[in-house]
């Protein structure tokens, strides 16, 4: 083997250990990127902190789960300046809040998730994910909801995902997977999904290497949620690395600022294609 073929190896590998370590999230799979999510809005001073460990961010467009208010509101060029990429994300609506007119709330909040969209100017085909909190089997009105949602978010010119479970639930003497019955179900539309499975395995807990999606056991999601601060006790009671307080603090992060995250592998560093270039 000559002695210049050796060089070029050499080189070759110093370039990809190099291209690893300047693109965060890359720690285990090449073209896998590491991203965050959370209710609160970090705050500014904390984005290159995060920025060293993860390529994009949660970001929602209403509020969050539980949250009288939302921190996100207005951020989007700050955090497009740091270099984040995006997972957009819309609140939708619980089972109970669905007894009567679901297909029309569906609707409304379809466009009301495009209006908020276009406001933070996120770009013409950013994916907005649904989150969808409740899991197993959707019920017709929860089905009427999220097909009309999306349909709704699609004619306003964007791109529908969704938010939701990819553990099997139990189902009499069977089992069914949130996301594989929104799947089956959605007459083909186009929906991108963004599934969450903290059970370890396979989930590896709180961890930041980058597992492709698909190892959440959803060969068709584009991204897995693989950790939830604070542990689920009744999910991810076997995910032994998490912080004493039970949550998930990535790198450079002391746990007394309470600055926990979930976390999150996608195939893109801008999963909802949500950065202008």
């Amino acid at each position: 083997m000559s002695s210049s073929f050796v060089n070029l190896r050499v080189l070759c590998g110093l370039c990809l250990l190099l291209l690893v370590l300047d693109r965060p999230g890359l720690a285990q799979n090449i073209g896998s990127y590491l991203g965050f999510d959370r209710n609160d809005y970090p705050g500014d001073a904390s984005l290159q902190v995060l920025r060293r460990t993860f390529s994009y961010a949660g970001y929602w467009l209403n509020n969050p789960p539980g949250e009288s208010g939302n921190g996100w509101t207005g951020k989007r060029q700050m955090l497009d300046s740091v270099g984040f990429g995006f997972l957009v994300l819309f609140n939708g609506r619980l089972d109970k809040n669905l007894k009567h007119n679901a297909a029309a709330l569906g609707q409304s909040d379809g466009q009301t998730a495009a209006a908020s969209a276009r406001r933070e100017s996120f770009p013409a085909r950013t994916i907005i994910f649904l989150d969808i909190e409740e899991g197993g089997r959707m019920l017709p009105e929860q089905q009427a909801y999220i097909y009309a949602w999306a349909d709704a978010v699609i004619t306003a010119g964007f791109r529908a995902g969704i938010y939701c479970s990819g553990i099997p639930a139990k189902e009499g003497k069977s089992t069914i997977v949130t996301a594989e019955d929104i799947r089956a179900n959605a007459g083909g539309r186009d929906i991108t999904y963004w599934v969450t499975n903290d059970v370890c395995p396979p989930s590896p807990g709180c961890a930041f290497s980058a597992p492709r999606p698909a190892q959440s056991g959803i060969d068709f999601a584009d991204v897995w949620q693989f950790a939830q601060s604070p542990r689920r006790s009744d999910f991810a009671a076997a995910c032994r690395n998490y912080n004493p307080d039970k949550n998930c603090y990535p790198p450079g992060i002391d746990p007394a600022s309470h600055l926990h995250v979930d976390v999150n592998t996608a195939a893109s560093a801008d999963p909802s294609g949500g950065r202008i270039h």
